[in-house]
């Protein structure tokens, strides 16, 4: 079956100002890379916008209140913390990122698609449950792990994030709900200061640390065990938060993947998924910030989700 890719204009609308990383161009980067004849294959459509009781999957109806309340007019932006900004289109572009995820599950979930892919931003595995940081607003990832419970009828679902910072926002959501599982590899020390190993949750957290400057042989095996832990759990459905920061090019950080490490853990979790879920898996863009290594990572990542 057929890959699903699922994206909006109005994900280019939110603009955090001159010179933020987390900028309008990273999904057009992305989305030209994906504009190219190897992925005639995919299935386009666009992304709906996300209902404020989806929203409240992982969130308060205070805090979805509050958010969808900022409405910046004009050129007007309105901090949030020192690196989360809001402008005139980031509720239209937030609940979009939100609204691809649910949508994403529903085509998965129902085998209209085997896998999704949602290229939109602003991203979400920074996101806690009553604050937004680290360029996210809401939790997106744990927003289609309970709609694939609540809608779907899916008892466990594991969700897996490769982007290089750690996804405190994604771990606050579910650490104390055994039916979800979250595993993660990042860089530490860096952004946001979590994600250490030994916290584990109760007993659903799964935590790798790579030192900076690690590069494929550190990552490939820490995903070994984590890969081994999902599999165990036996998911119904498998959500990947892609973040493709942990690039060698990437100014953010400073592990050192290259596209075919992206590659091998697509392929790892679309193997994965087979064995446990019938291929089941909604991918989420989350970060990268050098263009050409976003765009030629992103294409990695998706041609392994159409090939393997």
């Amino acid at each position: 079956m057929s890959v699903l890719l699922l994206t909006h204009r109005d994900c280019l609308r939110h603009d955090m100002g001159e010179g933020h990383p987390e900028c309008p161009d990273r999904l057009r980067a992305v989305l030209q890379a994906l504009d190219q004849e190897e992925f005639a294959d995919l299935v386009r459509d666009e992304a709906p916008e996300a209902t404020p009781q989806q929203l409240e999957y992982a969130h308060p109806p205070d805090y979805v209140r509050a958010i969808l309340g900022i409405r910046p007019q004009g050129e007007e932006r309105v901090a949030l913390d020192g690196d989360t900004l809001m402008n005139a289109g980031s509720v239209p572009a937030a609940l979009r990122a939100a609204g691809a995820a649910v949508r994403a599950v529903d085509e998965v979930c129902q085998g209209l698609v085997r896998r999704a892919f949602c290229a939109t931003r602003p991203p979400g595995h920074h996101a806690e449950v009553r604050r937004p940081m680290g360029f996210c607003l809401f939790a997106n990832a744990v927003i289609a792990a309970r709609h694939a419970q609540r809608a779907h009828g899916i008892e466990r679902v594991a969700i897996c994030d490769f982007d290089v910072h750690h996804g405190n926002g994604t771990e606050a959501c579910v650490a104390d709900d055994p039916s979800i599982l979250f595993a993660s590899s990042h860089q530490m020390p860096l952004y946001p200061g979590t994600g250490d190993p030994g916290f584990t949750g109760c007993g659903n957290v799964f935590n790798a640390a790579l030192s900076p400057g690690a590069g494929t042989d550190a990552f490939r095996a820490a995903w070994t065990p984590l890969i081994a832990a999902i599999e165990g759990f036996r998911p119904g459905l498998v959500v990947v938060s892609a973040g493709f920061d942990a690039h060698a090019r990437d100014p953010l950080a400073q592990l050192r993947l290259r596209e075919s490490d992206f590659a091998w853990i697509t392929a790892e979790l679309c193997a994965l998924s087979d064995r446990v879920c019938g291929g089941r898996i909604v991918s989420l863009l989350e970060g990268g910030y050098d263009l050409d290594a976003l765009a030629g990572s992103a294409a990695a990542h998706v041609r392994a989700l159409l090939r393997s």
